[in-house]
């Protein structure tokens, strides 16, 4: 319809610089402060009817006009709009502090959130969402679910985080070999029913393969034949007009047994005291946590958590080795080999060599095939061993590294944000690996369906101190969630 809003959120933020935090975010108001204006201007025009008055007809569209605008303005939350803004703002992860900031002054991340808040706050009529949990930690993304809950409009968007789906949508769009199938569902059900589909046309081209060669085997016999000939011709016909059943090619990821790790310790880090403390550019310090102490066990499975900024990746840092605490000790257990992976990581690969000769690197020893398969893990194919690292995308670096790391004897892997840039199928291949490995696990991703299918341990970073929940982390989501409606339901009615 021509008088809808369109609200579309992509990861291209462009630029910003010049205003608050606040400002930004109310910027995309501009025509709610129209309407506001026209409002006005409506009520003006009232208030003068006793100097100039208006016949029936001029007064009717008037009155019916300044009724429509009321009614616009109302909806798209005019007569709160700054309230409104502090609300989505503070759900997306900001402090109040915040809302005077620069924006200019805020890292990409942060900057994606404002973009973002800027859309919710416009309230369209149909909002376009192109990955929008991405840079979202989990409180932001349970935050953003609920707001999309009670979203009266229409939205379509593009997303790898599935459990999120399954949460906010209620149809799937299949973009796949040039066709597009829909399936009425979450993402579970899409899942289920993609299967079943897939299944049943197999059965019917099995059926029409048997049909044909039936048609195609009397043909053959008959062809000859001067007697048989009307009934030739005709079921050549036929199957001129049959519309023959293709199967489509699935992507079927390759199992790979991965070498079994040397044992470990049963200790294999050891926290006591551990303080890190940030140097800004302003001379100021940041003192992410404080008098951390904690033991991670050998084969746990440790999820760590906390807000984006809470010092997650840093407490890794400090356990790999790769920065020191500012206080404390980090004791490694007895015969502990770590593989790290962290999204700066990608720059250890060497753009000039191939796919392939990156694995080789790491396992030189490694026959030529047992290379392939393990690539065939990863989802490369023949034509992809190839490919220069240099032409490849941020997911395809990805599995790249992942390979490298899994493809060592390592028995503790750090892993922070495995699983960002990577589709729905990646990491499914990567839990499907890490789901037989054999080590200890050390991971920070804000991937809940990953997280819940792995981790059964929680480590939560929450200004500045470390507290252990010692179970699944489907029962530390649990409660967070609890947490978050009602903070979510107590702010809408204050």
């Amino acid at each position: 319809p021509s008088n809808w809003i369109v609200g579309h959120f992509c990861q291209d933020v462009g630029e910003m610089k010049g205003d608050t935090v606040l400002n930004e975010v109310q910027k995309v108001s501009a025509q709610i402060q129209a309407l506001g204006l026209e409002i006005q201007a409506c009520e003006r025009r009232l208030e003068s009817l006793a100097d100039a008055p208006l016949d029936d007809d001029a007064m009717a569209a008037l009155l019916e006009r300044y009724g429509d605008i009321q009614e616009e303005f109302e909806r798209r939350g005019g007569y709160n709009l700054e309230h409104t803004a502090r609300e989505i703002l503070t759900g997306l992860g900001f402090h109040s502090s915040d809302f005077g900031r620069p924006v200019e002054s805020l890292s990409g991340g942060w900057k994606m959130r404002v973009a973002l808040a800027k859309i919710l706050l416009l309230q369209p009529d149909a909002l376009l969402m192109d990955e929008p949990t991405n840079h979202l930690d989990v409180e932001s993304i349970l935050w953003l679910e609920m707001w999309l809950q009670e979203y009266k409009g229409v939205l379509l968007m593009t997303s790898h985080d599935r459990e999120f789906m399954n949460r906010v949508v209620k149809k799937i769009i299949e973009i796949d070999a040039g066709a597009i199938t829909s399936y009425s569902g979450n993402y579970d059900f899409y899942e289920q029913e993609r299967e079943l589909r897939r299944t049943q046309l197999i059965a019917s081209h099995k059926r029409q393969q048997e049909m044909l060669a039936k048609e195609e085997e009397f043909i053959a016999k008959f062809k000859a034949r001067a007697s048989h000939a009307a009934q030739v011709n005709s079921r050549v016909k036929k199957l001129e007009k049959i519309e023959r059943i293709e199967i489509p090619t699935e992507r079927k990821a390759v199992r790979f047994e991965f070498p079994e790790p040397p044992r470990s310790g049963d200790d294999v880090i050891v926290l006591d005291g551990v303080s890190k403390v940030w140097d800004r550019a302003d001379g100021t310090k940041l003192q992410l946590f404080q008098n951390v102490s904690c033991v991670v066990r050998r084969t746990s499975r440790v999820a760590v958590v906390g807000i984006n900024g809470a010092g997650k990746s840093t407490l890794l840092k400090c356990i790999c080795g790769e920065t020191e605490p500012s206080a404390g000790q980090i004791k490694i257990g007895a015969n502990v080999e770590i593989g790290y992976f962290s999204q700066h990581a990608l720059d250890v690969l060497d753009p000039k060599k191939s796919v392939l000769e990156s694995i080789q690197e790491v396992i030189p020893k490694a026959s030529l095939g047992t290379v392939r398969t393990l690539l065939g893990c990863f989802l490369f194919g023949d034509d992809d061993v190839a490919k220069p690292i240099s032409v490849l995308s941020g997911g395809e670096k990805s599995r790249v590294l992942l390979a490298r790391i899994l493809a060592r004897p390592t028995n503790l892997l750090v892993l922070d944000e495995p699983t960002n840039h990577l589709d729905i199928v990646s990491r499914s291949v990567l839990l499907d690996a890490l789901g037989g490995y054999q080590g200890t696990i050390l991971l920070v991703s804000h991937d809940r369906f990953f997280q819940k299918s792995l981790a059964n341990r929680v480590m939560e970073i929450d200004r500045g101190s470390l507290r252990i929940y010692e179970g699944r982390y489907s029962e530390y989501l649990e409660k967070c969630e609890a947490e978050s409606r009602a903070a979510f339901q107590n702010a809408h009615l204050s």
